[in-house]
């Protein structure tokens, strides 16, 4: 008769047995898999896009001047669509940041390049104006409970209605020398200097989101308001905030495109709000899924710039650059009900 005698289990040096380590089950490694391809997509497709381009025009893409023109003339988008950001991280929606940034790009032309007036106060005097914006935005929203969508929506129509008045319809060069080098002509690695500003914005509103007080509250107060006020937080005073916030931004993002084009033209502005939704809703698909999130929407901005881009360069007609930002909103709503749906499943 064999007798099996089996090894004493090992132990750890107090006596206690040491169990043994047990590799990540093959379905939890594929959801990990999966989870992270999600935060990756837009990165990854982006990357695709770049390829594609690259190879179907080698000789114009590829080089350093379309991407210097890619990453540095569209700062002005990526910071208008982080100042979006806020508001829509608090769950209100901010239709004015068009008005707001052709307002303030106005403010520049017809101060500055009009009257003469030096270039550092009507920087100040745009900047006031956009913190204004958002305060009466802010003002109707907690004084009479009207819905955000409602109040700046008629702000960014009275904005544009302001624009022109004070432009007389038409289109003032003659912007300050000054602005415009230190938007566009100053170069670092090739990229105007203006591609810094905004990641300098993208990695200040990362920081605050994701590592502050501040930053949670915000969350909370998008994720439920209900909840938030029950938890103490002043739920009124972080939604307008959030509105100041953006009309600031928004007015920087004018106060940029003035200095980038040379010029305030009073009908500009009004361009930048579809790509900047958007980005803005793409970009909570990718990074952190489910979430408004400044790394993903800078990301998903120059994807779909370089693919409006790509296209130009195809030489495919104008119409197509509305067709595009138009199809990549739903996609990217759709996707961010998605993400969001998940995200829950996840907390529950």
């Amino acid at each position: 008769m064999v007798v099996e005698v089996s090894e004493p289990a090992p132990r750890s040096a107090e006596g206690e047995v040491v169990l043994p380590r047990l590799g990540t089950p093959p379905a939890r490694r594929s959801l990990v898999a999966v989870e992270w391809l999600g935060r990756l997509s837009v990165p990854l497709a982006w990357g695709i896009v770049v390829l594609v381009f690259a190879v179907l025009r080698p000789t114009t893409f590829p080089n350093i001047g379309t991407f210097g023109s890619i990453f540095g003339s569209q700062a002005v988008l990526v910071i208008v669509t982080l100042g979006l950001l806020v508001p829509l991280r608090a769950g209100d929606y901010d239709l004015s940041v068009a008005g707001t940034l052709s307002l303030s790009s106005m403010i520049i032309g017809r101060l500055n390049g009009g009257a003469g007036i030096e270039i550092w106060l009507t920087v100040a005097i745009a900047l006031a104006t956009g913190v204004g914006v958002g305060l009466v935005n802010g003002f109707f929203v907690r004084v009479f409970g009207i819905n955000p969508f409602i109040v700046t929506l008629g702000m960014g129509t009275l904005l544009l209605g302001i624009t022109l008045l004070i432009s007389g319809d038409q289109t003032y060069a003659g912007v300050s020398q000054g602005l415009i080098n230190v938007t566009v002509v100053d170069r670092f690695l090739g990229i105007p200097i203006e591609f810094y500003y905004a990641l300098i914005v993208c990695i200040g509103m990362w920081y605050v989101f994701e590592h502050t007080t501040l930053g949670r509250r915000l969350l909370f107060v998008g994720s439920g308001r209900e909840v938030a006020r029950l938890s103490g937080i002043r739920v009124e005073r972080m939604r307008v905030g959030a509105l100041v916030v953006a009309g600031f931004l928004a007015a920087l993002a004018g106060i940029f495109f003035a200095g980038t084009s040379g010029a305030a033209n009073p009908t500009a502005g009004a361009s930048f709000l579809l790509p900047a939704f958007a980005a803005a809703f793409l970009g909570g698909t990718t990074i952190t899924p489910g979430r408004f999130n400044a790394w993903g929407t800078i990301i998903a901005a120059y994807f779909l710039v370089t693919g409006v881009t790509g296209l130009a360069i195809l030489g495919v007609q104008s119409w197509v650059q509305d067709v595009f930002y138009g199809g990549a909103l739903i996609v990217a709503v759709a996707l961010a009900q998605l993400s969001k749906g998940r995200q829950s499943q996840k907390i529950l």
